[in-house]
C-alpha cells in the first residue's frame, strides 16, 4: 500500500507539503496541490485516519452541533464554519440536534467515539448527563449563539439586545402601541433573552404592557403558529406582531392568514428577529433583524483552533443590523 512519503517523492514535493494536501489545508499553493492530488490518484493512496490520529493524539475533525439545521440561520452558520474550519486543515462533523436535547445527546456520544479534537455547539437549554460528560472530558468548547447559564465557555452570537431595540425603536416610529411578541421558549438562551429585552424596553417605546398580548412557540414554525392563534383567541386587539425568529415569524405569519383572512392579515404589520430570503417579496414586506450568521461560524471556528493551540479567548457579541421594508423605510 503507498504511503504519504510514497506521494511527497513521486510529486517531488516535501513531505509536510504532502501532508497538508492530504489533510484538507488550504495553507499550500496550487502546482503543489495538483501535483500531490494526482500523485496520491496514481499511487492509490488511502489515508490511514486511525493511525495517524493514534500516533499525532489528534483528529483534524472538529464537531458542529447545531440546534436545526432547517433553520437558514444554522445553515448558514454551518457553511461559514465548515469553509472557515477547512482554512485551519479541519474537517468538520456536522450534526443536527432538531431542537431535541436527546438527539443532541446522542450525537455528543458519537462525537466522542470519533475523538473529536474540539466542539462547537448551539444548545438546546440545559446541562444534559451527555453534556455533562463531555464538559467533565476537558473537550474544548465554544458555544455558537446560544449558551448554558453556569457553563464557562466562549459564546460566539448574536447581540439579542441591541436587535430587539432595533424592533422596539422602529414600531415606535411606526405608531404601534398594540403589539402582539411570538417569542420563542425560555429554556434557550436566545428566547430568554429577546423576551426580556422586549420586557424591559415595551413602556419605554410606547408599546402596550397587556400580557395577552404575549406567547411563545418553540422556534419552529408549527409552535409559533399555535402561539399565535392563541393571542388571536383572547380577542386583544393588534396592530403589529413581533416573531422573535425567522421561523416563529413564518408561524405567525401562516396563523393570521388562516385565522384572520388574507386581506385583515395583510392589514397587520410584521417584523422579524431573523431575515429569511422571501421576507422581501412578501405581501406586505417584513421588516427583520438581520444576524451575522456567517460572521458568529466564521468566529467561532477560529476561537476553537485558538483553545486548541493553548491560546486565550473571550468570546464575542456581534452587532445586528435591520432592515426596514415598511413604506419610505430605510434598508
Amino acid at each position: 500500500m503507498a504511503t504519504i512519503k510514497d506521494v511527497a517523492v513521486r510529486a517531488g514535493v516535501s513531505l509536510g507539503t504532502a501532508s497538508r494536501v492530504l489533510s484538507g489545508s488550504s495553507q499550500t499553493s496550487a502546482a503543489s496541490r495538483s501535483r500531490v492530488l494526482a500523485a496520491a490518484a496514481e499511487l492509490g493512496y488511502i489515508a490511514n485516519g486511525p493511525a495517524r490520529s493514534l500516533r499525532r493524539s489528534r483528529t483534524d475533525v472538529l464537531g458542529l452541533l447545531v440546534s436545526d439545521i432547517r433553520n437558514p440561520f444554522f445553515s448558514e452558520l454551518a457553511h461559514a464554519a465548515e469553509q472557515e474550519a477547512r482554512h485551519h486543515g479541519y474537517t468538520v462533523l456536522l450534526a443536527n440536534a432538531n431542537e431535541d436535547a436527546e438527539q443532541a445527546d446522542a450525537y455528543l456520544r458519537t462525537f466522542a467515539s470519533q475523538r473529536i479534537d474540539g466542539l462547537l455547539f448551539s444548545p438546546q437549554g440545559t446541562v444534559s448527563p451527555q453534556l455533562a460528560a463531555t464538559l467533565t472530558s476537558g473537550l474544548p468548547l465554544v458555544f455558537l449563539n446560544r449558551s448554558i447559564e453556569g457553563v464557562d465557555a466562549p459564546l460566539y452570537g448574536t447581540d439579542n439586545a441591541q436587535g430587539v431595540g432595533q424592533v422596539l425603536a422602529w414600531l415606535q416610529r411606526r405608531g404601534h402601541h398594540d403589539v402582539a411578541f411570538i417569542g420563542g421558549p425560555d429554556t434557550v438562551s436566545t428566547g430568554a433573552e429577546r423576551r426580556a429585552a422586549y420586557l424591559a424596553g415595551r413602556e419605554k417605546h410606547g408599546i402596550s404592557t397587556d400580557d395577552r398580548l404575549l406567547d411563545a412557540g418553540d422556534f419552529l414554525a408549527s409552535g409559533a403558529a399555535e402561539a399565535m392563534c392563541r393571542v388571536i383567541d383572547r380577542e386583544v386587539p393588534f396592530t403589529a406582531v413581533f416573531g422573535a425568529n425567522g421561523l416563529t415569524t413564518l408561524g405567525a405569519v401562516r396563523a393570521m392568514r388562516e385565522r384572520l383572512g388574507a386581506e385583515r392579515a395583510a392589514r397587520i404589520e410584521v417584523v422579524s428577529f431573523d431575515d429569511l430570503d422571501w421576507f422581501e417579496f412578501a405581501s406586505p414586506p417584513i421588516s427583520a433583524v438581520r444576524n451575522d450568521a456567517s460572521a458568529i461560524g466564521s468566529l467561532g471556528v477560529r476561537a476553537l483552533v485558538d483553545l486548541l493551540a493553548g491560546r486565550a479567548v473571550s468570546g464575542q457579541r456581534i452587532a445586528t443590523s435591520f432592515a426596514d421594508r415598511s413604506p419610505g423605510g430605510i434598508r
